[in-house]
């Protein structure tokens, strides 16, 4: 097999690893560029395992460039919210549990978000265990830490996720029903169809990267989330809006013309939406439309 062919067979678990990383597409597909003029330099006679050697250089200059943005990200404009990798203009039409297991649970914003929280070396020590199988040998060969000091980051990673994630998480049929519901009280700016589909301590988070007008922190409780849906729409702000997909999960695409204008999705526990995440930042929604039915126009 060619340099060449061997990169190109191993390129999608690369991306696939560079953007749980850094929850940037663009950041992702750069990091996997370098990992490809590395590749393409290196000596492959000295190289045993093509795709152990890719995986620990992706690995490497992803967690160069994680520290590098976690840095700018304190400086960004409101809250910031990740990149969504795909966007369907559609939704399957019956969920598909397998596929809804194996697409969305560890690409979903919520998730995204929620790694966030962790130091750069306790991300990757979680991605490379939990994600992508890797054994703690590999993980402390990869990250240049003990074994014992890889089991502690993964642990830690765990158990502060753990603390962030749905108690009772709905199966996709309940996720989708209650986001259908949620798009058509907030089109309708119905404050009390809203607050009832919240739990009372629910989060807003918009990201809008201060490009366009988004909340500048989160919006805490549901009387304050039903409220701001019925200023948009009072103000005859509702924009058309359809359902959707981001990284395989449903969610609510909103658009100006034709142009995407914003991406929501939500977060299901115990019966009710604890989460609601948009993404308004242009700079955020351009090349991961994938258009479907003749709606290339809008992609």
């Amino acid at each position: 097999m060619s340099t060449e062919s061997a990169f190109h067979e191993h390129r999608p678990r690369l991306l696939a690893l560079a953007y749980r990383l850094l929850g940037s597409r663009a950041d992702a597909e750069d990091v996997v560029q370098d990992a490809w003029l590395r590749w393409a330099a290196a000596d492959h006679a000295h190289i045993v395992d093509p795709l152990a050697w890719l995986v620990t250089a992706t690995t490497r200059l992803g967690l160069d460039r994680l520290r590098a943005v976690k840095r700018h990200r304190t400086d960004y404009v409101g809250p910031w919210l990740p990149e969504p990798l795909h966007i369907a203009l559609d939704l399957p039409p019956e969920p598909d549990p397998a596929q809804v297991h194996a697409v969305a649970e560890d690409v979903s914003l919520a998730f995204l978000a929620l790694l966030e929280q962790l130091a750069p070396e306790e991300r990757a020590a979680f991605l490379l265990k939990e994600v992508f199988d890797h054994d703690y040998p590999q993980v402390a060969a990869l990250l240049g830490h003990s074994q014992a000091n890889c089991r502690q980051m993964v642990h830690r990673a765990r158990r502060r996720l753990q603390e962030g994630r749905p108690r009772f998480s709905a199966d996709a049929g309940q996720h989708r029903r209650l986001l259908a519901r949620f798009l058509d009280a907030s089109q309708r700016g119905d404050s009390e169809a809203i607050q009832a589909l919240l739990h009372a301590n629910a989060r807003h988070v918009s990201d809008g990267g201060g490009v366009v007008t988004a909340g500048i922190r989160p919006l805490l409780g549901a009387e304050r989330i039903g409220r701001l849906y019925w200023a948009i729409a009072r103000r005859g702000g509702a924009l058309p809006a359809r359902l959707g997909t981001v990284n395989g999960e449903p969610a609510i695409l909103r658009f100006d013309g034709t142009r995407l204008q914003s991406v929501t999705t939500i977060v299901v526990d115990d019966g009710r939406i604890s989460a609601v995440y948009s993404v308004l930042n242009p700079n955020k929604l351009r090349g991961a439309v994938t258009a479907r039915d003749g709606d290339a126009s809008l992609a």
